[in-house]
């Protein structure tokens, strides 16, 4: 291969020619495919599912792009491999990768390469704005990419949040408000963006990264050298990550000189223009124009409006934004409300720390819980938030843990468990949950866990859980 080494001074030398195998053919390795195609390298794609291989040969490929299934080791001559975000690094095709002396990239890296990026701005004048966390990601990257709009800025999300990193950047848009994973940034050597920030860190995917500091550390590659940083005051893990940095922080709590916070009922800043210097604030919106509502959607908030903040954007444009955003789906929705129960879909809750924060949105909730807990524990959670539940309905493979932590926790809770695995599960699940509700409660689908036991992902079990409601009322 030309220039492997130098790829990042000159992208098309560099991997015009290349012979390069891409791990993984979904979203992310679908767009790296294409990508690097078009960049004149001679591309290879293996994948384990063969179903989703085909799917991906059915898309439009470039004739230089070949897929061949389950290889566990890369073919000879092979001068890169880029991995898909989900496959570990002990992944028999990375270990092999690895004992051979080839370079293991992500995404993330190629898409610097690709926009030839060596500081927060790539060489296009794209500005990066990245957001990371256990929880909330999408949501603030939605929130910012509105703000930055209402600023009159080309800007789009990107990254994790469903539009591919590279897509974005090969797109020329002129500022990036991306979303990464923990996964991603695992793989992100390189990574030094403009501004960013990690919203918060709770136990997850601990069966992926090992343990919660590796799971932390991951998170922190997100800052590089000239990375403004934005952290938030309320979470130790974030002020941690940022320690020894000069930071820019955010509270839900009325904030001190250079934060982001609440006054009453607006969001204010004490860290950006006139009011930093003077001692003052600048109002920047009010509480109600964040929705959905909830503490941690401001806090959210104003992790968008330090990162917009960061680059020039006005207190009026965040204000603008933040009331034109519209959240994404599966994220505290209503989905109906029948006998004066309210049922709100928050399927997006795959752990303990986005389930605590949900549920201490409501004061009368029947939670319905359960999936792949992905080694983590749930006793915290539930005596953080047991004297707002009125009952539970648990389903899916970890639903016993779950109810162990309640007979432990709140012993006298009302607990029903749903032990099919058909597609009836959730009408059953929805059912026992409105059997414990009364007028006036919510039914709260906020699961702490993951969904790959009984759905093919989160969005799938909260339209399934939608469609219940619906069937719910419709044989009332």
């Amino acid at each position: 291969m030309r220039g492997v080494s130098d790829v990042s001074g000159n992208v098309s030398g560099g991997l015009a020619g290349a012979r390069v195998l891409v791990a993984g053919a979904r979203v992310t390795g679908a767009s790296a495919a294409r990508v690097l195609a078009e960049l004149g390298a001679e591309v290879t794609v293996t994948d384990s599912s063969p179903t989703q291989l085909a799917a991906l040969a059915a898309t439009p490929l470039h004739a230089a792009v070949r897929l061949v299934a389950g290889l566990a080791t890369p073919l000879p001559g092979t001068d890169l491999v880029v991995t898909s975000p989900g496959l570990r690094p002990d992944a028999p095709l990375l270990a092999a990768a690895h004992r051979t002396g080839v370079p293991v990239i992500g995404d993330v890296t190629l898409a610097r390469w690709v926009s030839g990026a060596s500081s927060g701005r790539d060489q296009a004048g794209a500005e990066w704005l990245v957001v990371t966390g256990t929880n909330g990601k999408t949501t603030t990257v939605g929130m910012l990419e509105s703000i930055l709009c209402a600023a009159g800025m080309d800007a789009v999300a990107c990254g994790n949040i469903g539009l591919p990193l590279l897509d974005a950047v090969r797109a020329g848009h002129r500022v990036l408000a991306v979303e990464l994973s923990s996964f991603q940034l695992h793989y992100s050597g390189e990574l030094n963006p403009r501004a960013a920030v990690v919203l918060n860190v709770a136990a997850d995917h601990l069966d992926w990264h090992g343990c919660l500091a590796e799971y932390a550390a991951a998170k922190g590659r997100v800052y590089g050298e000239d990375t403004t940083v934005v952290a938030n005051a309320d979470d130790e893990w974030s002020m941690r990550l940022a320690a020894g940095r000069a930071a820019v922080e955010f509270t839900t709590s009325e904030p001190a000189a250079g934060q982001l916070g609440v006054l009453g009922e607006a969001l204010v800043d004490r860290a950006f223009g006139d009011a930093a210097a003077g001692g003052g604030h600048t109002r920047l919106a009010s509480v109600a124009d964040v929705r959905p509502p909830g503490p941690h959607n401001v806090a959210n908030a104003l992790a968008a409006a330090a990162l917009a903040r960061c680059i020039g954007v006005t207190g009026p444009a965040v204000a603008q934004g933040l009331r034109t955003y519209t959240p994404a789906g599966h994220r505290g929705v209503s989905v109906g409300e029948h006998a004066g129960v309210r049922y709100i879909n928050d399927s997006k809750a795959t752990n303990p720390h986005a389930a605590r924060a949900s549920l201490l949105a409501w004061p009368r909730v029947v939670w319905v819980a359960g999936g792949l807990l992905k080694g983590v524990e749930v006793d915290s959670l539930i005596l953080d938030t047991r004297d707002r539940l009125l009952g539970a309905v648990l389903l899916g493979a970890d639903r016993a843990t779950i109810a162990a932590a309640l007979a432990r926790h709140a012993p006298n809770l009302p607990v029903r468990v749903v032990d099919s695995g058909d597609d009836g599960a959730m009408m059953e699940v929805v059912t026992a949950a409105a059997e414990l509700a009364s007028p006036g409660d919510v039914v709260l689908l906020a699961p702490a866990a993951a969904s790959m036991d009984m759905f093919t992902d989160y969005t799938h079990r909260g339209r399934a859980f939608a469609a219940a409601v619906a069937a719910l009322g419709a044989t009332r």
